[in-house]
């Protein structure tokens, strides 16, 4: 069995953050650990209150994760300060497996979830990591994007690590799509789906990153990864259970049951 490991938040309502991420893990039939780099006191209308970790324990979990398994890939999820991004830093710079960077910033019920002296330091490990998968709102902190300017895409395709920008919901003649956009270089691929018309979206960012990161350690290529992904957040929102008074978590399918659709 492939081995993954999460380095992120913890969510107290279950349905983003290391929560989601085990789950999703479990869908994929992988096996997660994790490194846990804040406590939050949330539910889906949004988070109380939030406790980091030191950096030094954060950095100790890692250690004892890669000194015991053989780790396929990482996921990297909310990181909250500069002292715990430096810490994951020189945890991974020196790593060979796939790494997903998921640069949590805000929540989707708009709480803050990373430190404004943060932001800066987060752009350390972009050349560090194999995919970085901003929403709308993160692409625009990081990068300044917006969607069509050209200043913004050209800062995007310096990197030299290909950036997936999440949901941008696109109007067809057949109806309306939600479209990630993969940027790398001078390339451009789109990944589509209906959109489907629901308030369940707490953890898709969590999920959809963790899902990349399990396809990646089961050896599927980078675009493969987010095909299969993309397909299992949107059997999830529709599956999603409803419950919570603000925006429900989706529905986190188990393996066979999602074999159909994969």
């Amino acid at each position: 069995m492939k081995v993954v490991l999460s380095i992120a938040g913890s969510d107290s309502s279950g349905g983003a953050g290391i929560q989601a991420d085990l789950k999703t893990f479990e869908a994929f039939d992988v096996f997660g650990t994790t490194a846990i780099t804040a406590l939050t006191a949330q539910n889906t209308t949004g988070v109380e209150q939030i406790v980091g970790m030191d950096a030094a324990f954060v950095k100790k979990q890692i250690e004892m994760v890669l000194k015991d398994f053989d780790v396929a890939a990482i996921k990297i999820g909310m990181l909250f300060n500069k002292k715990i991004i430096d810490a994951v830093c020189e945890m991974i710079k020196d790593l060979s497996m796939p790494i997903v960077l998921d640069p949590v910033s805000i929540s989707k019920a708009g709480s803050a979830l990373l430190e404004d002296d943060a932001l800066s330091a987060m752009q350390s490990l972009f050349e560090h990591v194999t995919l970085i998968t901003p929403n709308h709102h993160e692409a625009y902190e990081f990068f300044g994007y917006t969607d069509g300017d050209p200043k913004s895409l050209e800062m995007i395709q310096s990197l030299n690590t290909p950036v997936l920008v999440k949901h941008h919901v696109v109007e067809f003649s057949e109806g309306s799509f939600s479209v990630d956009q993969l940027y790398f270089q001078c390339q451009k691929r789109l990944f589509q789906s209906p959109l489907i018309e629901t308030s369940n979206l707490h953890g898709t960012g969590c999920s959809f990153s963790s899902a990349i990161t399990a396809n990646l350690a089961l050896g599927h290529s980078l675009e493969e990864s987010i095909a299969i992904a993309k397909k299992f957040i949107t059997y999830g929102l529709r599956e999603a259970p409803g419950i919570g008074n603000g925006p429900g978590p989706i529905h986190h399918k188990k393996g066979g049951e999602y074999a159909a659709i994969a």
